[in-house]
């Protein structure tokens, strides 16, 4: 079995590294269009399988897509950071032009691959593959809700002093400051977190979590890569091994709540097939709110790239 991931920056090398010492894989190709860098860095994870005790294989190639071939996913990381100051609306320009080259070579040289997004901004940078890889929504999906609950799982564990392990939490919504975390869908070892947690502590940890990417960047001055570059490979994994883990995600939605033709964070079934099943949680009137109103924000930024790359009839 055979994994891509088009990136050899912080979160793709990361991504790479997680994969091979996962030890799943036949191989893991690491590309990037900068000489020698995936090279290098897919040589140095390798050498480290000894030490890991692991077999899969890294290769890095320099922008040959034809050493990609028959890749059944490819992680597409490519894109600008975002820096300090710079919104992820920012960086919709220079990115689309990459996601979309990317894109159209990757599904080239593997024709049924799924496609996994962690380019910025993460809802649009989905929606833009979709649009060049003209394959069923179900191949093409966003990371966002795994890494944004990873981080609202990491701040709760750090209140609570308890293992990260034991929390069990859903969060919709677009990937940024209008992400919808649910209180009520939270749990740690079953007991709901209202009875952990005061409900001033619970909304400043949303709060946070709500940033966590943009408190990376102002402490890093760049974006954060371990826990996004483990995020993607916690749902290479699931389709891979076609564990059908439950996990938010971001979807395009066909009418799921009340909302049409929208990528979007929601729970989804994910499985050797991609997005097997998108979950329709009961939300109550405020959390729907919010989710349409975390919507409207994604369309706006969709309706930006719809001018340079329409949606086909």
């Amino acid at each position: 079995m055979k994994v891509t991931v088009v990136g050899a920056g912080n979160v793709g090398a990361t991504c790479a590294n997680v994969l091979a010492q996962k030890d799943f894989l036949n191989e893991v190709v690491l590309l990037d269009i900068k000489e020698g860098v995936a090279e290098g860095k897919a040589l140095d994870i390798w050498q480290s399988s000894a030490i890991n005790h692991y077999s899969s294989r890294t290769t890095g190639v320099t922008n040959d897509y034809s050493r990609t071939e028959g890749s059944q996913v490819v992680v597409i990381t490519s894109g600008l950071p975002r820096k300090p100051g710079m919104s992820r609306d920012d960086l919709i320009s220079t990115n689309a032009s990459i996601v979309r080259s990317v894109t159209e070579s990757v599904i080239k040289f593997s024709p049924e691959a799924i496609i996994v997004i962690v380019s910025n901004p993460l809802d649009v940078m989905t929606y833009c593959a979709f649009l060049k890889a003209q394959v069923d929504s179900s191949r093409v999906f966003g990371m966002a809700g795994v890494l944004d609950t990873a981080r609202y799982k990491a701040f709760l564990a750090g209140e609570i002093g308890c293992s990260p392990k034991d929390i069990q939490a859903v969060l919709m919504g677009g990937h940024g400051d209008t992400m919808v975390p649910l209180p009520r869908y939270t749990t740690v070892a079953g007991i709901p977190v209202t009875e952990l947690v005061n409900a001033e502590k619970l909304s400043a940890i949303i709060e946070r979590t709500k940033k966590g990417g943009g408190e990376i960047v102002n402490l890093l001055g760049t974006s954060a890569w371990y826990a996004p570059g483990a995020s993607a490979a916690q749902m290479v994994e699931s389709i891979c091994k076609d564990e059908k883990r439950i996990f938010p995600c971001c979807a395009w939605l066909t009418g799921q709540y009340g909302l049409d033709k929208v990528y979007l964070g929601v729970p989804v079934v994910l499985g050797g097939k991609g997005i097997e099943k998108i979950i329709e949680l009961k939300l109550d009137a405020e959390e729907m709110a919010l989710l349409k109103e975390s919507a409207g924000h994604v369309r706006e930024v969709m309706g930006v790239l719809d001018q340079m790359h329409p949606l086909p009839a």
